[in-house]
């Protein structure tokens, strides 16, 4: 009688590998869907544990420096001030019986514009959201983020949803094409309400004004004139504050 062969062969065959700790069999094709689903559930957990139930998200470039030309540092300083009277002021500090905080400021995360946001939450002790995104280029996330409450994203979409689904107001600093893509996402659900009101304040009116001619859709018949009414504008911290209040923000008894 001959020995029968071993199972080495087996062992070490990919598909005897567990599903959940094969990460070929993840990262292949037919798992996209699993994936993105799993970037909703991991991100939608944690916020879930924090109470999160409402954000501000607050947009702008990542380009911008605190030590930048007077114009930019302004817009470094009007985030980072906004970052502070929004989670003062908002509910983000406050948790009622059930723990709950309302109106969290939430970036995508990054340098610049956004990192002023959350430095701003970060020095009044209060927690804030990054949704970072995996580039092609380096991207890592700024440390002004809550560590707890800083994710990480493959998916613009998934990343997208997020910003989106909590938002109780957007908040949109200077910026280029990322902050464009991110506006016209919000400014076109809210559109077609298929996402609630909310207030939607651009900062830096001037700034706005000469990159993007709103009026100009009206007269080419490409969005109705009552469109405009999505859009708001504010120029310091104080007065974006004030507008958000005065459009319908949502603020939590008590604060």
């Amino acid at each position: 009688m001959t020995d029968a062969p071993d199972n080495t062969a087996q062992l070490a065959s990919p598909s005897y590998r567990l599903a959940a700790l094969d990460q070929d069999f993840l990262l292949g094709d037919s798992m996209r869907g699993v994936r993105f689903l799993l970037e909703f559930a991991k991100a939608d957990e944690a916020l879930r544990r924090w109470g999160v139930r409402s954000t501000i998200v607050v947009f702008g470039s990542a380009r911008v420096r605190e030590d930048g030309p007077p114009e930019r540092a302004r817009w470094y300083a009007e985030a980072r001030r906004l970052g502070r009277i929004v989670s003062e002021r908002g509910g983000a500090k406050h948790q009622n019986g059930d723990k709950v905080r309302d109106n969290v400021i939430a970036t995508g995360g990054g340098p610049g514009l956004m990192e002023a946001a959350n430095r701003g939450a970060f020095e009044v002790g209060a927690p804030s959201i990054g949704f970072n995104i995996t580039l092609p280029h380096e991207q890592v996330p700024n440390p002004y983020c809550t560590p707890e409450l800083t994710f990480r994203f493959h998916y613009f979409a998934m990343r997208k949803m997020h910003l989106a689904m909590r938002a109780n107001a957007l908040v949109v600093f200077p910026g280029g094409f990322g902050t464009f893509d991110e506006l016209f996402e919000i400014l076109t659900l809210r559109q077609t309400d298929k996402a609630p009101p909310i207030p939607i304040v651009l900062f830096d009116e001037a700034y706005w004004r000469s990159i993007i001619n709103f009026e100009a859709l009206v007269e080419h018949g490409m969005i109705a004139a009552s469109d405009l009414e999505l859009v708001h504008f504010a120029d310091d911290a104080e007065a974006v504050w004030d507008k958000l209040v005065d459009c319908g923000l949502k603020l939590p008894t008590g604060v």
